[in-house]
């Protein structure tokens, strides 16, 4: 397991870390990010990044950058889990690709790019892949406006691609959230060993 002391004495005492659902994640600058991820995987062998999102904390109080960048990492050897956090303002410099370091890096920072418009020095093909070729704006920002955007389908009635206004359907905000096996009155088929006699 690495420890936080043996990082602080190669990076300074930058890094700090905190736990987060019961998985370690340190906090480190976005000047000292690919050097501590590079040393992570060789030296401690978290071979798999295993996801990369970003965070908007625009409304959260006392936030001091607006987007955290995380890593999730994966020792596979010996199972353990880390999460490395970076914050970083638009429209500071980009942060460094980690592609270098594990080739499924690309598509995760395209998918950060499209939604969150954070920049990935060295990532040679930051191209949207969740949004339309014209869309404007990036859709996982706080700040996003929810109308005024259209959106494309295909019309089986038309049979052709058409842009339509934005429909946002509001029905699940009166959604009980309760579990269709625990409020009914019959047995759902397939259900029939959990009922009790």
């Amino acid at each position: 397991m690495v420890e936080l002391e043996t990082l602080q004495q190669k990076f300074g005492g930058s890094l700090s870390e905190s736990n987060f659902r019961d998985n370690r994640r340190v906090d480190v600058p976005a000047t000292q990010l690919f050097d501590l991820l590079s040393c992570l995987k060789s030296e401690h062998r978290f071979d798999m990044l295993v996801d990369m999102t970003a965070v908007d904390y625009l409304e959260y109080e006392g936030a001091t950058d607006r987007f955290g960048v995380v890593y999730m990492l994966l020792n596979v050897a010996t199972g353990e889990r880390l999460i490395v956090r970076t914050a970083v303002n638009l429209p500071d410099p980009a942060l460094p690709s980690v592609y270098s370091l594990w080739r499924g890096a690309d598509w995760m920072e395209r998918e950060v790019f499209d939604m969150y418009g954070v920049l990935f020095e060295g990532n040679t093909d930051l191209r949207r892949i969740l949004t339309d070729y014209g869309f404007t704006g990036h859709p996982q920002r706080k700040d996003f406006p929810l109308t005024g955007y259209v959106e494309l389908r295909y019309s089986e009635e038309h049979k052709r691609v058409m842009y339509e206004p934005v429909q946002l359907a509001q029905d699940f905000r009166n959604f009980d959230f309760m579990s269709p096996w625990e409020g009914a009155d019959y047995v759902l088929p397939g259900d029939e060993k959990g009922v009790s006699k």
